[in-house]
């Protein structure tokens, strides 16, 4: 009895990490904007490919963004961000990059265009209490007296 149950549980486990090893092999993921916030804090993307259909972009253009073909060439040096009209065809933009660039990490915003620009302003927005007005670089963390150098920005 108790071998019977070590057998399905380790089943069941192989099955598991099989499937986490193929989904991390993806690197294609679909992420909602507090995802997509919390994995770009880190490290900002490298490139936004908008997979957008023609009429969409040019009534709200990407700044930066390179528009999506399918001969189209990057070279992945970061996460590669896709945004499209549908969740479904963003997801499946993603598949095709990461295909093509195995180990680079690809994320497809969920929500489009709205999503994505919602989280721009969220990783370009002031932290919270705002930014240092005045800083200063101590001079040696042994040594007493006046500091080495003080470094005060403007305000704006």
């Amino acid at each position: 009895m108790i071998t019977r149950v070590r057998r399905r549980v380790g089943g069941v486990l192989v099955a598991f990490l099989l499937t986490a090893s193929l989904q991390a092999h993806a690197a294609a993921s679909l992420r909602n904007e507090m995802q997509l916030g919390l994995a770009l804090r880190a490290s900002p993307p490298c490139c936004v490919v908008d997979a957008r259909a023609e009429s969409e972009r040019k009534a709200l253009a990407l700044d930066e963004a390179l528009v999506y073909r399918e001969d189209l060439r990057i070279k992945p040096t970061a996460t590669v961000v896709v945004v499209a009209d549908t969740d479904e065809a963003a997801l499946a933009v993603a598949e095709s990059i990461a295909a093509a660039h195995p180990g680079s990490p690809v994320l497809a915003v969920e929500g489009g265009i709205v999503a994505w620009q919602r989280v721009l302003a969220r990783i370009n927005a002031e932290p919270p209490g705002g930014r240092a007005i005045q800083f200063v670089i101590p001079k040696n963390t042994c040594e007493h007296g006046p500091a080495l150098q003080e470094l005060r920005t403007a305000p704006k």
